[in-house]
């Protein structure tokens, strides 16, 4: 019982972001223009989070999503966003830094 417990309270386990770039994830910021020309990855693709609704047809459903934006609270509603929206494998990264380390 105790095993039952711990298991439902357990995270989820850290998708392979390497892995997922690797094999042509999008990868989405969903920051404001401003804060993504202050520095962003060179392949996101800059949708702040105020238009994504209106702008997800630049979203490929055919491919995994990443979302990021500077902490992870504007990723996190936009991944929400994007699986209420029929989108099924999008994965979020938090704070675009924490991709750097992925880009080549």
């Amino acid at each position: 019982m105790l095993s039952f417990f711990q298991n439902l309270f357990k995270p989820a386990p850290k998708p392979d972001f390497a892995a997922l770039i690797a094999a042509g994830a999008q990868i989405i910021d969903v920051r404001t223009k401003g804060e993504f020309q202050g520095g962003h990855l060179k392949r996101s693709q800059n949708i702040p989070l105020q238009s994504l609704q209106t702008q997800l047809g630049k979203v490929k459903k055919d491919k995994p999503v990443i979302v990021c934006c500077a902490s992870g609270m504007r990723s996190a509603s936009a991944a929400r966003l994007l699986k209420s929206n029929g989108f099924s494998e999008v994965y979020n990264a938090g704070g675009w830094t924490a991709l750097r380390q992925y880009e080549k």
